[in-house]
């Protein structure tokens, strides 16, 4: 999902209180104790989307997957993460049972009629009872904003775009809400990120980015488009819609041709969105601007194994390790 599945990400850590209470039901205490960091070194893969819980006085896991659409290949992959999970865990506690573990795929687009509520990967022999993994289904974009809003949290706010009722006036007040609702302008700015990249996505045709960015841009004096980062994403989403809007009226021939060129060129503008993204994230980190090699490292790495795993060496390696990392041949996942 490139830059949406970032952004998202960003935001999941920076309020993982408002994440879990949309999913554990009401009446319960729930207690939010961090992250799952660990990893499974010899497999080679992050269990990192996780959160160790307390609910009841009880330990659990939540397994929280962001996914733009439910494509045939999400029940495996959400099968398969939970199996890295679960020996990460056990490897951390030996003899200790593993907590109960809760798997959430948070869907952006897809289809029209309603998805349903639970999803399974099935493993068993046809004919044999049930064995495999069942895994709850959040189809944000099938709510109402006034569904997210219930939620109590801004961080669901920034699916307003994706909703069946979203309107300019909704989205008016959708704005104004993150604007009061976030602590500080540095986490106004990425609430604000979110939203317009949610907006680019648009799965029911609302087409509403150009006033979204108008209303952002109204409440903060220009502060995303002095932003490199969101200032990029922005004129990148605009000129995504404007070439939508475009090919509606074109000839089924000649979209062809210019829809190829499109993708060449929005894959341009989503890898330099990515580097730049990951860029800074170097300079946080390492204390200086990648190299021009380093960039070209990230970017591979990017297309190899995906934004989201450079993303966590970015946060992981110590410095010395991530430019070795960076310096080492990209290997394909």
């Amino acid at each position: 999902m490139g830059d949406a599945d970032i952004t998202l990400r960003h935001l999941a850590r920076r309020r993982p209180g408002d994440l879990v209470r949309a999913f554990v039901p009401e009446g319960h205490c729930t207690e939010v104790l961090g992250w799952i960091d660990s990893q499974v070194t010899t497999l080679e893969r992050r269990v990192d989307k996780a959160l160790r819980l307390r609910v009841d006085g009880e330990p659990r896991v939540l397994h929280v997957e962001f996914c733009f659409a439910l494509r045939d290949d999400v029940p495996d992959r959400v099968f398969e993460y939970l199996g890295f999970l679960f020996t990460a865990l056990r490897l951390e506690a030996p003899g200790e049972p593993v907590p109960p573990i809760e798997s959430v795929v948070v869907v952006l687009s897809g289809r029209r009629r309603r998805l349903p509520a639970t999803g399974e990967r099935s493993t068993a022999w046809p004919g044999r009872r049930f064995s495999g993994v069942h895994f709850r289904i959040d189809a944000v974009y099938q709510h109402t904003i006034g569904e997210l809003r219930a939620r109590g949290s801004v961080l669901w706010l920034v699916f307003a775009p994706l909703t069946r009722n979203a309107t300019a006036a909704a989205l008016r007040e959708v704005v104004a809400e993150i604007h009061a609702g976030a602590a500080t302008p540095a986490e106004r700015a990425e609430l604000y990120t979110a939203l317009l990249v949610m907006a680019a996505i648009d799965p029911w045709g609302h087409n509403l980015m150009k006033e979204l960015v108008d209303m952002v841009e109204d409440k903060e004096e220009g502060l995303l488009r002095r932003t490199p980062i969101i200032g990029e994403l922005i004129i990148e989403a605009e000129r995504r819609g404007e070439q939508r809007g475009e090919q509606r009226g074109e000839q089924r021939g000649e979209q062809r041709g210019e829809q190829r060129g499109e993708r060449r060129g929005e894959q341009r503008g989503e890898e330099k969105a990515i580097a730049e993204l990951l860029g800074r994230l170097f300079a946080r980190r390492i204390g200086r601007r990648p190299t021009a090699e380093e960039e070209r490292s990230i970017i591979e790495r990017a297309r190899a194994i995906g934004p989201g795993e450079v993303e966590d060496a970015l946060l992981d390696l110590e410095s010395e390790a991530l430019v070795r990392w960076l310096a080492e041949p990209v290997r394909s996942s």
